[in-house]
């Protein structure tokens, strides 16, 4: 039986353009990963501010209604009402501002997420270098050792991006106490 010879140039061809490729749609996805970030970092600052400027300005409501309740010396239940109302908006802000807290959590996962398509890139670079590697010339049995090189190559490298890129993203120390995502 005679052998094929491998479309080693078509192989070659194949590999670099799947790492091409795959890299130019990485660095967009990259690209667009730190923009989410960017634009969440933002967006949590300037609900911040706002929250604490509520709260401020409900502080200052709550002095002035002191102040007219001690002069009109209003009913009890209306002072409770009041007090209670206080209590309900405050406690409303201070949930709104720990909730806010989930910026940190969303950060450590787009943080492993550009991990990941760094080292995606990486495996996809070893493609490149084992394409431009390949020799037409080479018979069938040092092809197949060399697919199988870059084979245990790729899973090594898929094995090194998926360790500790699994965990739990958690936020520790908030007023309410630790929260664990996942």
């Amino acid at each position: 039986m005679e052998m094929k010879p491998l479309p080693i140039t078509e192989l070659r061809s194949l590999l670099a353009a799947v790492s091409d490729h795959g890299k130019q749609h990485l660095v967009e996805v990259e690209a667009d990963l730190m923009q989410t970030t960017i634009l969440l970092s933002g967006a949590i600052d300037k609900l911040s501010i706002s929250f604490m400027a509520v709260h401020e300005a409900v502080t200052k409501q709550q002095q002035v209604l002191d102040s007219l309740m001690a002069i009109h010396h209003f009913k009890q239940e209306e002072v409770d009402l009041l007090d209670n109302l206080t209590k309900e908006i405050g406690n409303e802000v201070n949930s709104a501002v720990t909730a806010m807290q989930f910026q940190d959590m969303t950060s450590q996962l787009l943080t492993r997420t550009i991990r990941r398509v760094n080292g995606l890139r990486d495996l996809l670079q070893e493609l490149a270098t084992h394409g431009n590697e390949m020799d037409p010339s080479h018979e069938h049995d040092e092809i197949a050792k060399f697919l199988d090189d870059m084979s245990h190559s790729l899973h090594v490298g898929s094995h090194a991006l998926s360790g500790g890129l699994r965990r739990s993203v958690d936020q520790q120390n908030m007023v309410t106490g630790d929260v664990d995502l996942f």
